[in-house]
């Protein structure tokens, strides 16, 4: 199956390995940190021009991708667990 994560971004469940809310990883400086360097090293790939809501960790072929996401954790949770009903 796949999830939507906002725009044009269309995921295969199988690749998503964590859905992240951004308001509470922003006051952890060790995934500030993680987050500047994998756009440092082009892993990041911003869906929308909207302020993120939260960021999904996926891996494809062996390649971390990090989707930043105008849609929030909980409804991507969401759409993800309606899968698995």
């Amino acid at each position: 199956m796949y999830i939507h994560l906002g725009g044009d971004v269309v995921v295969p469940d199988k690749e998503i390995i964590g859905i992240f809310d951004m308001n509470i990883v922003s006051t952890s400086s060790v995934t500030l940190q993680f987050l500047k360097i994998a756009e440092e090293e082009g892993f990041v790939v911003n869906i929308s021009k909207e302020k993120p809501k939260s960021f999904v960790l996926t891996e494809r072929d062996r390649k971390s991708i990090i989707y930043l996401s105008p849609i929030s954790a909980v409804t991507l949770i969401r759409r993800a667990r309606k899968m698995f009903e």
